[in-house]
Formats: C-alpha cells, structure tokens, sequence
C-alpha cells in the first residue's frame, strides 16, 4: 500500500498539470500589415485585412501605414533595429517599386532569412526592384534578394478584367476546402520565373481585343486568354522560412471578399505553423 499512495499521488498531480494546460488560453498571434505607396487604397485595404483576420483567427493585427502614394513609400518600422520582434508574421501589403536602397531591403529580408514567416500581397510582388528586372533575375544577383524571398518574379500585369481562380494544389493545407471563385475586375501579374515557389493556385484572365489608337477593331479581332500562377507557398533562407504569397487584391472589393479572406488567413496559418493537414485551425487559434 505505501508503493500506490505515491504513484497515484503523481497521477494525480499529471492530471491537473494536462487539465490546467488545456485551460490556460493560447495567446493570440501578432499580425503586423505593413502597407502603403503607389496605386491602391491602402487608406481602406488595411482595415479590412485586420477586420478579416481577426474574425478569422485569434490574432491581434497591427498596421504600419504610410500615406505616402507614390512608389518610393518608406516605413518608419523597418528602420528600427529588431523591428519583427514583436510579431509573429509580416503582411507585405506595400507597393514600393522605386525603393531600391539594399541597405533598406535587406533590413526587411534578414528578418525573413532569420526565420519571421511573412505574408505578400499583390503589389508586394512589384517592390523593391531595381537594375535589369524585367528580364530573369540570376540567383545570387544584387537585384534578386526580393525575387528570392517571394519564390517567384513577376514585373507587370494585363488590364482589369475578371479572373477565374483555380486552386491546383489540392494538397495543400492552405487550399484544402476551399472553392474555386471568378473575382471582379482584377489585375493578373505575369510569371516572368518561378524560383523556388511552389504554386497552389492559378488564375485565367479573359482580355477582350483591343483596337490601336485611331484605328478601329478588326472584324477578325479575338479575345486573348492568359493563365498564371496567382498564389503559392516558399521556404526561404537557411532556416526555411515559410512565406505565402497571391498577387490578387488590386481592388478594395477583393480584398473585402469572404473567400479571399479565407485564403489570407489560411496563409497565416501556414506560415506560423498553426494549420493542420486538412486546413484546420489548430485549436486555441480558429474561431
């Protein structure tokens, strides 16, 4: 009998060591938007990304905003020595294309190579570029640190029309339940290399022909189809740093959709490590 008294003492003690961790709530991710520059309403964007979120996940979303509408927007946090240290995820919300200080960008990726997952969103894909970007960038290059960090390169887009999503990576927990969807009027960005990306959706874009300046359309004349990869996951760095990135969300619509929502705050799951196989939340971080 004296041999039971303390081992059930010690089951006992286990039991409310597991039952008082079951309890004790998890804290909330740390979602910084960083956001701002040329050519959307990052005035509007912002908050409904936050709103989104935080109905999505238990998450806390800051935002760094710039009301700077030009292409050489800059951001105060980047500048701050640690500047991540305080969260667990960066949204590269930003649309910068003539910041081109390696100095400045390099800040922002040796948080990324140190292993801060990030986030990137449509114009996210068009900054910080500079010397000969239109073509293939070469591994290594002074110009393609940015490139490398996404996964892919892409340098332009076709006119606003609808595009048809397409998630082709069924496996992935990112896109496991979700629906193929037709936006609104967006911009499709080009695939000029995928690097080290792994696609998980494309995107097909309807163009209407288009008749040349004081010239009328040709009775010939046929609509162009084009299809590109508009979403896919990379492991970047060293430590293989999670990154997501879609290029969709050129209109404040689109970003206010329920489905594109979705597959944002599937992408912060992933990134973070708080998504399961079949695109569950891990418990304590869904709602």
């Amino acid at each position: 009998m004296r041999l039971l008294f303390p081992i059930a003492t010690l089951a006992l003690t286990a039991a409310l060591f597991f039952a008082n961790a079951a309890d004790t709530p998890v804290k909330p991710l740390r979602v910084l938007i960083v956001a701002g520059g040329c050519c959307h309403e990052y005035d509007k964007q912002p908050m409904a990304l936050k709103e989104g979120i935080e109905a999505r996940l238990n998450a806390v979303v800051d935002i760094a905003y710039n009301p700077d509408k030009s292409t050489k927007a800059t951001f105060e946090i980047y500048k701050a020595k640690d500047w991540d240290k305080d969260f667990d995820v960066i949204i590269h919300d930003e649309c910068s294309a003539d910041v081109t200080d390696p100095a400045y960008v390099g800040a922002i990726l040796g948080a990324h190579k140190a292993g801060k997952p990030a986030v990137n969103l449509h114009c996210a894909m068009h900054s910080y570029r500079w010397g000969n970007f239109r073509e293939a960038v070469k591994p290594g290059a002074d110009n393609a640190g940015w490139y490398e960090m996404l996964g892919l390169q892409s340098t332009g887009h076709g006119p606003q029309q609808p595009i048809a999503i397409t998630f082709t990576d069924k496996t992935s927990p990112i896109t496991q339940g979700l629906e193929n969807w037709t936006t609104i009027n967006e911009e499709l960005y080009n695939n000029i290399q995928v690097l080290t990306g792994k696609a998980i959706a494309s995107g097909t874009q309807i163009v209407p022909p288009k008749a040349k300046k004081g010239e009328p359309l040709p009775p010939d004349a046929k609509a162009t189809e084009t299809t590109a990869v508009v979403a896919w996951t990379n492991e970047y760095g060293p430590n293989k740093t999670k990154i997501f990135s879609t290029t969709i969300g050129h209109n404040t619509a689109t970003v206010s959709d329920a489905r594109y929502l979705d597959l944002i705050t599937r992408g912060i799951l992933w990134t973070t490590g708080h998504i399961n196989e079949n695109g569950a939340a891990a418990p304590g971080y869904g709602k």
